[in-house]
């Protein structure tokens, strides 16, 4: 069989590569629709007048925007310590115990399938090569596509969040208070709607399960929302 050159094979694309900055894009996004929405809809249903409605709307944008790009840090910052303090040991175990490191790879590539002679030429090839990159990735299994980014996650959520949270916002503030209700509602629907389909598209899943996966959820949390407005209303 003949080998094709190396210099031919070209790098291959894959979504996973997206995975860091669209779980984040997607929370932020996602939290800032629902929770405002769902935060005017409560307000609304209280009798509240469209000033009011567009104060809490625009609160609930804000402390949003910063609870998330808080929460995201603390949260990817607690997984990147993690890592690193991980990475650190390794490095002194592959100081202080080569050799116990360098069966220990090649027993991980024989758990994956290959003969132990052809797995400990691997090891040893990788060890020579990069033996604290070998041992991160194939052992600890951190790689630069999944690795912890504590500010790429807090700036793309608080971002997203702030787009998502304007859309219902915007519409709330077009809509005659009459309509107000209605309207946010079936908008939010929409906007979660195209949220739920791009998501799935970048990441490369089915479009409808995406779709229905968010919807329901924040169909779910505008109705409970509503509900309280609705109940605890001063006018009502």
């Amino acid at each position: 069989m003949l080998e094709r050159p190396m210099a031919n094979i070209q790098a291959e694309f894959h979504r996973t590569q997206h995975i860091g900055w669209l779980r984040a894009a997607v929370l932020g996004a996602n939290d800032g629709i629902v929770s405002t929405a769902s935060l005017i809809l409560g307000v609304a249903a209280a009798s509240s007048t469209q000033s009011a409605v567009l104060v809490a709307g625009v609160a609930g944008l804000v402390a949003g925007a910063m609870s998330m790009a808080a929460g995201e840090y603390v949260s990817v910052s607690s997984q990147s310590d993690t890592e690193q303090a991980d990475i650190a040991r390794e490095k002194i175990e592959l100081a202080t115990d080569g050799e116990r490191e360098l069966a220990e790879l090649a027993a991980i590539y024989v758990g994956r399938g290959l003969d132990a002679h052809l797995a400990l030429q691997v090891a040893t090839q990788l060890t020579a090569s990069d033996a604290l990159g070998a041992h991160t990735r194939d052992e600890l299994g951190i790689s630069e596509t999944v690795s912890a980014k504590p500010m790429q996650a807090a700036l793309v959520s608080a971002l997203s969040f702030v787009v998502g949270a304007g859309l219902p916002l915007l519409t709330a503030w077009l809509t005659p208070y009459a309509h107000l209700t209605p309207v946010v509602a079936a908008t939010s629907l929409v906007f979660l709607v195209i949220l739920g389909g791009l998501a799935a598209y970048t990441g490369g899943a089915g479009i409808f399960k995406g779709i229905l996966r968010v919807t329901f959820w924040g169909a779910l949390a505008m109705a409970c929302t509503a509900g309280v407005g609705w109940l605890f209303g001063v006018a009502a």
